[in-house]
């Protein structure tokens, strides 16, 4: 048996039934918020409070999640569309950023729960780790459509790229960095550590949040680095390279805010019984 020398590619990113094309990319993101969505709905109903308030207000934070991203992408991106601005509309096609989905989905929480008198940052705390379980299924809709890959490399988990997929400068080049793989992993670890410190430490409202978006950001901008799509440069590095330093450092500082002027959520980490003969608390 030979060692895995590098990973192939789907050849094509839909599947046919009978007349109607179904994108895998779509498909993902679509399974991607299902996930989400029901981790958090656990996540509040366990915490103490109705399932039918994350009912009311999930629908809302994909609608602001998807246009934010789109819109983002498009913003960064908008020579990819002149002369052809139906093409916003594709996003079965790729380029949905994870920043405008942050951000258009934080704008979204801001809104519903002042009209629904929900605690925001409790929510978003909530949220936090299913969107780390949507972001590691959703990159592998880039695998389907050979898309933001690494730079070139001889390692055996290598991804091989179709000669019309390589960017200009590439076409000699076979196998790229899977950087879909490593992010996907990556959310993975991340989702993980956000459960175990939760579970560990007596975390403060918001305090999970910032925990994700430091953590999250000190990986992509790494593999920001690492990219060779085509993409704007301020300076020395990519326009998501520098967003990424800047919410890192932004979710250090919002981190030890809240630990510092942040109350803990009585629902989420319910005070000790205490036993009247004992005296100790359980």
């Amino acid at each position: 048996m030979s060692l895995l020398a590098s990973i192939p590619s789907p050849s094509d990113g839909t599947i046919d039934l009978g007349p109607i094309p179904l994108h895998v990319y779509g498909i993902l993101l679509a399974v991607g918020v299902v996930v989400a969505a029901w981790m958090t709905e656990r996540r509040w109903v366990r915490w103490g409070h109705d399932g039918r308030e994350w009912q009311d207000v999930v629908v809302w934070i994909v609608i602001g999640g998807v246009v934010g991203a789109r819109l983002y992408h498009v913003a960064t991106d908008s020579e990819k569309f002149r002369g052809d601005w139906l093409r916003v509309l594709e996003i079965w096609k790729g380029g949905l950023s994870i920043w405008g989905v942050v951000a258009g989905g934080l704008i979204a929480v801001l809104i519903v729960c002042r009209v629904k008198h929900l605690d925001t940052f409790l929510l978003t705390d909530a949220i936090a780790p299913g969107l780390l379980a949507a972001q590691a299924i959703g990159r592998w809709g880039n695998w389907f459509n050979q898309e933001l890959f690494g730079e070139p490399t001889k390692l055996p988990w290598g991804l091989e790229i179709d000669p019309a997929h390589r960017p200009a400068g590439y076409a000699g080049s076979t196998t790229f960095h899977p950087t879909f793989l490593y992010e996907s992993l990556y959310c993975l670890a991340l989702l993980g550590l956000l459960l175990w410190v939760e579970r560990r430490w007596r975390l403060r409202t918001g305090q999970l949040t910032a925990l994700y978006l430091a953590t999250y950001c000190f990986g992509r901008f790494w593999l920001e680095n690492l990219r060779i799509d085509e993409a704007k440069l301020v300076g020395p590095l990519r326009v998501n390279a520098w967003v990424s330093l800047i919410v890192m450092l932004a979710g250090i500082g919002w981190f030890v805010w809240a630990g510092r002027h942040g109350r803990v959520d009585e629902g989420r980490y319910p005070p000790p019984v205490v036993d009247a003969v004992a005296g100790e608390g359980r």
